[in-house]
């Protein structure tokens, strides 16, 4: 099967028309009936029954279904690669970041920033640290931000900052006393805390930690995200343990921090493309984004 009738055979399962299918691929219906006579001609069997007025798979294509549209993603993303490689460096900062950074590090980095380049073009999202990594591999980024360690072999990582893991809790559940000390882990044990997702890098390093405690910890309510953990413990519903970062930003007020002890570690990291130099635009924000961090981490 060519290219060609590899998109006609996806464009048919998906709208059950042969009609319908040639709109979706703007060619005319007797192209896409010629080729899909072509297409049948060469593999030997039909893909296709007409019942009732619409196409359906035969049993040799559906078994062709998967890696026919596996095939189709691989060339949607070599597609999108060789877009981003012609447009080259017309966009001057591409940075994408996880959603806790987004909010508590990335605003006042990015206005460190534009004091020095103030005219310079930046287009900024957030995205989970896997989808980070292909977006720089698809040169859809230049930069990735996450508190995860990536291991590729496409892909430089760098540590912008060290820090720990923290616990948060609603106002007033710790005495002022005990805000200016670390709270030990097993004084966790049998406490009611709000649960984070362990698919999760770090979810998954408190998942392995808290569950050795005795009593185990009590978990009711599990959340995807650290800020939904933050918002959690600041409407009163227990405390949890979370990256530096959820932890101190935000209002004075909102909630308590303690960092933990035994210390687990948490780093920042910064994603890019290995082999590439940094532009000096780039190369800015890495120090604005380090200088931002440390700061928030010191507590300044």
């Amino acid at each position: 099967m060519r290219l060609r009738h590899i998109e006609l055979f996806q464009a048919v399962l998906q709208t059950g028309s042969l009609t319908a299918a040639a709109e979706l691929l703007h060619i005319s219906q007797p192209a896409a009936s010629k080729s899909l006579q072509q297409a049948e001609q060469q593999l030997g069997f039909a893909l296709f029954r007409r019942v009732r007025g619409k196409l359906l798979p035969t049993t040799e294509a559906l078994i062709l279904q998967q890696p026919a549209e596996q095939l189709s993603s691989d060339l949607q993303r070599l597609r999108r690669l060789a877009d981003n490689l012609r447009r080259g460096n017309a966009r001057a900062l591409r940075l994408m970041c996880t959603p806790t950074l987004a909010l508590s590090l990335l605003p006042r980095a990015l206005g460190g920033w534009r004091e020095y380049y103030p005219d310079t073009e930046c287009e900024l999202a957030t995205q989970h640290t896997r989808e980070m990594t292909q977006a720089l591999l698809l040169r859809e980024a230049d930069l990735g931000l996450t508190l995860q360690r990536v291991k590729h072999p496409a892909v430089q990582v760098d540590v912008l900052a060290h820090s720990r893991m923290m616990a948060i809790a609603p106002p007033g559940w710790w005495s002022e006393a005990q805000c200016h000390e670390p709270i030990r882990l097993q004084s966790l044990a049998g406490v009611n805390l709000i649960g984070l997702d362990s698919r999760d890098g770090l979810g998954g390093l408190l998942h392995s930690h808290t569950r050795e405690l005795d009593p185990p910890v009590c978990i009711h309510t599990r959340v995807q995200t650290y800020q939904l953990a933050r918002q959690m413990v600041a409407a009163g519903q227990g405390i949890a343990l979370v990256d530096p970062f959820t932890a101190l930003m935000g209002a004075r007020g909102e909630v308590q921090a303690r960092p933990l002890e035994p210390g687990l570690a948490v780093s920042l990291y910064v994603l890019r493309r290995a082999g590439e130099t940094l532009i000096p635009a780039q190369q800015t924000l890495l120090e604005q984004l380090q200088a931002v961090a440390i700061s928030l981490l010191q507590g300044e």
